[in-house]
């Protein structure tokens, strides 16, 4: 299928810092990642209180696509934008979390509120409901970032005509270890979308 898309923008999160189309522009020394995040959201101006009950793998989430979607975003408007991430580790660590919390017999105490986000793609619903997008949004699980894999789906989606753009990319947390790599692909832009752009934006 012919590639007539483009990168329009680019944000990777890792090792306390934080780059919007290959520049810094947000650091921090924090050592712990739920530090960093709210350091992150407060720097940001950002006004979404339910960003603070979310699981480590969705503020990771949250925060790349906010700085992204909020060039984009058209008030009053269907933002008809397609969802598409990968990662390598699922929900592990959220899933860590719950077995603790049921594990020991002498303080059985499952948690509803940990329990929701024992799922991936659930980073993908609190984009959606943050930004009202209902278009189609899919969550895959690579060994790697497969940046060929992520090119062919979205140029589909976007030359049937399934979403008029796509936030795509990888975002990977377990233990404090994360990155994040997201970009929007669109039909207008300069950058070409394919597989070496989305390598330079992956490593920037």
């Amino acid at each position: 299928m012919e590639n007539n898309n483009f990168i329009h923008s680019f944000c990777t999160i890792e090792q306390n810092k934080i780059c919007y189309n290959g520049e810094v522009v947000f650091e921090s020394e924090s050592s712990l990642f739920a530090e960093f995040s709210k350091k992150a959201y407060q720097h940001f101006g950002m006004n979404y209180p339910k960003f603070f009950k979310m699981d480590n793998l969705s503020k990771l989430s949250f925060l790349a696509s906010e700085l992204i979607l909020i060039q984009v975003l058209e008030a009053d408007s269907e933002n008809n934008i397609a969802l598409l991430f990968a990662n390598k580790s699922s929900s592990l660590d959220t899933d860590v979390k719950y077995q603790d919390s049921i594990s020991n017999d002498e303080n059985y105490f499952p948690s509803p509120a940990v329990f929701v986000y024992t799922l991936p793609n659930i980073c993908l619903g609190e984009i959606a409901i943050k930004n009202q997008l209902k278009s189609e949004n899919s969550f895959f699980i690579f060994e790697a970032f497969n940046s060929a894999f992520m090119m062919q789906y979205a140029n589909v989606l976007l030359n049937t005509k399934k979403a008029e753009k796509v936030l795509c990319g990888w975002v990977e947390y377990y233990q404090e270890e994360y990155k994040a790599c997201l970009y929007l692909v669109t039909k207008e832009g300069t950058t070409e979308h394919n597989t070496q752009n989305i390598q330079i934006a992956y490593t920037h």
